[in-house]
């Protein structure tokens, strides 16, 4: 939401553009090629395209302004196409910092400690949304799979691998034999009550403290990470999906950005050439 000081800033920014470029002092004088030149200016500049199209908002509510009380015959805005927003790619987890976490990590055999490694081992394993894993029914490990609730009411099926659910099947042992535990949730808290958000984040926000200094460390970024290692390691994109839950390829594609660069920076270190013209660069 655009403040005053804001809107006039981008005034003030623009008009001094055109003063200074071409040498024209009045705003209702300019047409859109004036406008595309500014893009241009601030976008060489390194400004990034949601800062110009925030600058661009106060541009078109002057102008439309202007054309409203007849300052104006027309509009320079209409023809003037802002920069597309760049997409923020999913942060992620390094594959050897998650192994880390499991294989050298704090967990021992007692509950508490059985059911903080689930949370953190479902998110990973699986890609599960935070508010599917509030929601699990205690799981049939015989069966290795178990049922998510997922948006608008999508009931999936998710696979789960003999390690999972060998910790499961530990977990449930420590939980039956706890007196206070009276609920139909596999995961639950201290007390043992349904488990919640804030409850979830806590646990994941410390265990991921352990092994990365990234400022986000949240349920959202095990999914993340989830889907990012099965890219890396040769999972198929429609596979991944189906396991995410997502309506339409194009939200699961975000992924293959990361992966990519990966593939980037293995070539550097792997490939001749590429080491060659690395060893050449200042």
């Amino acid at each position: 939401m655009h403040t005053i000081s804001s809107y006039s800033r981008d005034l003030k920014q623009f008009k001094e553009f055109i003063s200074e470029t071409f040498d024209i002092k009045n705003m209702l004088e300019v047409d859109h090629q004036f406008v595309r030149s500014w893009i241009v200016s601030l976008m060489e500049a390194g400004i990034s395209s949601r800062s110009v199209n925030r600058k661009l908002s106060s541009l078109k509510s002057f102008y439309k302004f202007s054309m409203k009380h007849g300052q104006i015959e027309s509009n320079p805005m209409t023809k003037v196409v802002a920069p597309k927003m760049s997409k923020r790619l999913p942060e992620f987890i390094e594959q050897d910092k998650m192994e880390m976490l499991f294989d050298e990590g704090e967990f021992s055999n007692d509950f508490y400690s059985l059911r903080d490694q689930l949370i953190l081992e479902i998110l990973y394993a699986t890609g599960i949304r935070l508010s599917e894993l509030i929601g699990l029914l205690e799981v049939n490990v015989s069966k290795e799979e178990f049922k998510v609730l997922g948006k608008r009411n999508k009931e999936r099926i998710i696979p789960l691998s003999q390690s999972l659910s060998v910790l499961i099947g530990r977990y449930l042992e420590e939980k039956s034999v706890l007196g206070n535990v009276n609920c139909k949730y596999l995961l639950v808290t201290d007390k043992g009550d349904k488990m919640y958000e804030k409850f979830v984040y806590r646990k994941v926000n410390y265990y991921l403290g352990l092994v990365t200094t990234s400022n986000k460390k949240s349920p959202h970024v095990l999914r993340h990470t989830f889907a990012t290692h099965m890219l890396n390691n040769g999972a198929e994109l429609n596979a991944i999906k189906e396991l995410l839950g997502h309506a339409n390829l194009s939200a699961t594609q975000v992924y293959t950005h990361n992966t990519i660069e990966k593939l980037k920076n293995i070539h550097t270190q792997a490939h001749p050439r590429a080491q060659k013209n690395r060893r050449k660069s200042p």
